[in-house]
């Protein structure tokens, strides 16, 4: 393990049992600072990121990879309104989540407490930067941070920005740490670092996700790519489909809860599909379709099996026909990633239906994928989103970021 690494993950430790104690006045009071140091820190950052910016274009970066890469006036404020919800949140640090007395009259509870030194190992989104560290602050963890190459320099900046902050505010600076080095031997160095890292949180493509689920020997929470569908249903208000796919499918391309696959019932196709197809046009939104949708518009291209199960990140849209609620539902539980999946319907029976039997962390029902966010969901941020179903599923906010301890009151019981 190299030298670096390991001086990280001593000094992250050492953090992580100074933030267990911290109180959450000076928590929420440090969280406001840092929320205000970056907005004023704006400049520095935008300029930084415009070095990433100029190195992705320069690899043939993805239009959509490109936009998660961006940092904006208005995304830098985004980013301090998510720590200045956080710190408006209830700690959960120290809640007694139950308390019950024994027959030999010991008393027996649960309390939240910090995970420890959580790790995260992220691709081309510096806002994650400021995410994890405003989540992970609030729980009383350290966080170790190993952001790729793409963003170097905008992680470089942000975490500047924070530690400046930290030592203004006289709280241990490595509650938060970059790993600077981008090497992917030195990723699966840290993916290793049992005695200094208490979990491991992928967020990226699948590539990355694989990896560290493959190489880690530190517990991982997995956070999935987003092969998310909208099902548009017989009888349904074809209005709404139209905005709510249109929505999904192209207000950001490049996020795991962009639409990526519609299903049709047959019934509804012949009028849903020319208006949307028209819609779509606007985005230029290349569709890749089955035999029965083909025969209701020109231009769209045959779909294959693997485009069923891409997640495209692009201005592409599969689109599969079915002829009812159960075909619907079997393909998506095929071809999904368990993230997001949404039915537009009129129908309450389907709506319930829907909602029991598709398996994904977040199930909508006349509304946009593009919902499931931590900041949407009131979470402030949200460090990923699980799409496992041990400890975390979903949008994973403050308490996802807590284990439990038991604690035990006695008088002088001894068992016999």
């Amino acid at each position: 393990m190299k030298a670096q690494l390991l001086e990280i993950g001593n000094k992250a430790r050492e953090a992580a049992e100074y933030m267990a104690l911290l109180e959450t006045l000076k928590k929420n009071e440090v969280l406001r600072q840092v929320a205000e140091n970056l907005i004023k820190d704006h400049d520095i950052l935008i300029k930084e990121n415009a070095k990433d910016m100029e190195n992705g274009r320069q690899n043939g970066m993805p239009e959509g990879l490109l936009d998660r890469l961006l940092l904006t006036e208005k995304r830098i404020e985004q980013m301090a309104e998510g720590l200045l919800q956080i710190a408006d949140l209830d700690d959960p640090i120290g809640e007694i989540l139950s308390m019950k007395k024994r027959p030999n009259g010991l008393r027996i509870g649960r309390k939240r407490v910090p995970l420890g030194v959580v790790g995260i190992i992220y691709e081309a989104r510096p806002n994650v930067t400021a995410d994890a560290f405003g989540l992970c602050f609030k729980t009383g963890n350290a966080v170790i941070l190993k952001g790729g190459s793409d963003a170097l320099y905008s992680n470089m900046a942000i975490v500047e920005s924070i530690q400046r902050t930290l030592k203004e505010c006289r709280v241990n600076e490595n509650a938060i740490s970059l790993i600077t080095d981008t090497s992917r031997e030195t990723a699966t160095e840290f993916m290793k670092m049992n005695g200094y890292v208490d979990v491991l949180i992928p967020r990226g493509g699948a590539g990355l996700i694989r990896a560290v689920v493959t190489n880690a020997t530190v517990p991982v929470i997995e956070t999935g790519t987003g092969n998310c569908h909208i099902y548009v249903d017989e009888g349904a208000d074809l209005d709404m489909a139209v905005d709510i796919i249109y929505n999904a499918k192209t207000q950001r391309i490049g996020v795991c809860n962009a639409c990526e696959s519609l299903v049709v019932h047959e019934k509804v196709k012949a009028e849903l599909l020319p208006r949307l197809v028209s819609r779509l046009k606007e985005k230029n939104v290349e569709l890749r379709a089955d035999e029965a949708s083909r025969s209701i518009c020109d231009g769209m291209l045959p779909a294959t099996e693997e485009d069923w199960g891409t997640e495209y990140l692009d201005y592409i849209l599969s689109i599969k026909t079915v002829s009812d609620i159960n075909e619907a539902i079997a393909h998506i539980n095929r071809y999904n990633t368990g993230h997001s999946e949404a039915i537009i319907t009129r129908d309450y029976d389907h709506a319930e239906q829907f909602l029991d039997e598709v398996d994904a962390a977040a199930v909508y029902v006349n509304a946009s994928t593009r919902f499931t966010d931590g900041f949407e969901f009131g979470f402030g941020a949200e460090i990923g989103i699980s799409t496992q179903k041990l400890h975390a599923r979903g949008p994973m906010g403050l308490e996802a970021l807590t284990s439990t301890k038991y604690i035990i009151y006695g008088n002088g019981q001894i068992r016999p």
